[in-house]
């Protein structure tokens, strides 16, 4: 299979690139989304691309919105036919990896669950027993499941930055209040629906992030991504074990491979051995078809 890198399409205009998504412009209502194979660690886009990887993560995507309409609407144009726009060589391009989606006011917080206690959270968790301001319980350990999910927010970075992890009231500062109660409520309906659902299946999700905007009417919108490998972190119930960080599905075994070179995290990143790349899309594949099964 060959890799996409960089989309070079000219009949759209070119509204941005991503870390891993090119944008392009279709009209005043819409436009389409490019998942790439571009892979990111540490907010750093690598040389090295994971071929495949696109066209699973909006695979997955698309599967999780049409589980998750009951809880709220998502950004998807399914009715506008994307071979009308684009050339032959255009569609064999991108066409499995692409959404043609509604134009909409992104909110600028990232609204992340947790139901583990693992990265950035169980690091919070040690120094303070609070993650993002939420008291926990005395005695969690690495990994342990949370009491409950809790609503983890941050504010969203541009492509090189770190995002910013905050607390519920500043939350309410950026979005007001009805609108951050709404985000927040939602986002944890969202997660407890997908744990539920991949539980049986014997996959855990420890954690996971949501995008959201607003339409014209100031409805809240599901955007982006939801539930992938990129946006949430997959583990094994038969491997998960409380104590250490368990192996996920997704790029962790990407990050594990760079934390151990002399690399200091600031671009431009190293390439990537082909035994790295190919064990990564193995366990992307891996987690899509047990989702999907």
């Amino acid at each position: 299979m060959n890799a996409v890198y960089e989309t070079q399409l000219t009949s759209l205009p070119l509204i941005q690139k991503g870390k891993v998504r090119d944008i392009y412009d279709i009209d005043e209502q819409r436009m389409l989304i490019v998942t790439t194979d571009r892979m990111s660690a540490f907010d750093v886009i690598l040389p090295t691309p994971v071929a495949g990887k696109g066209e699973v993560l909006t695979d997955v995507a698309n599967f999780w919105f049409s589980k998750t309409g009951h809880i709220i609407s998502n950004h998807l144009d399914t009715e506008f036919d994307l071979k009308a726009i684009l050339t032959e060589d255009e569609f064999a391009q991108v066409g499995a990896r692409s959404m043609i989606v509604r134009k909409l006011k992104p909110l600028p917080v990232e609204a992340i669950v947790r139901g583990y206690l693992v990265g950035s959270g169980w690091a919070e968790y040690q120094e303070s027993q609070s993650v993002c301001g939420i008291e926990l319980p005395a005695g969690l350990n690495q990994a342990s499941q949370l009491p409950e999910p809790i609503f983890t927010p941050s504010t969203k970075a541009d492509v090189g930055d770190h995002d910013i992890n905050i607390d519920f009231a500043r939350t309410i500062e950026i979005l007001g209040e009805d609108l951050a109660n709404q985000v927040r409520e939602v986002s944890l309906a969202l997660y407890q629906f997908a744990a539920e659902y991949a539980n049986p299946k014997g996959i855990i999700i420890a954690d996971t992030k949501f995008e959201f905007g607003l339409d014209a009417d100031n409805n809240l919108i599901l955007i982006d991504e939801a539930l992938t490998p990129d946006s949430s972190r997959f583990w094994d119930s038969e491997t998960y074990a409380v104590g250490s960080n368990p192996p996920s599905f997704d790029k962790q075994i990407i990050r594990d491979y760079l934390s151990g070179l002399d690399w200091d995290k600031t671009p431009p990143g190293p390439e990537l051995p082909a035994e790295i790349v190919e064990e990564t899309m193995t366990q992307y594949r891996r987690v899509a078809d047990i989702l999907k099964s």
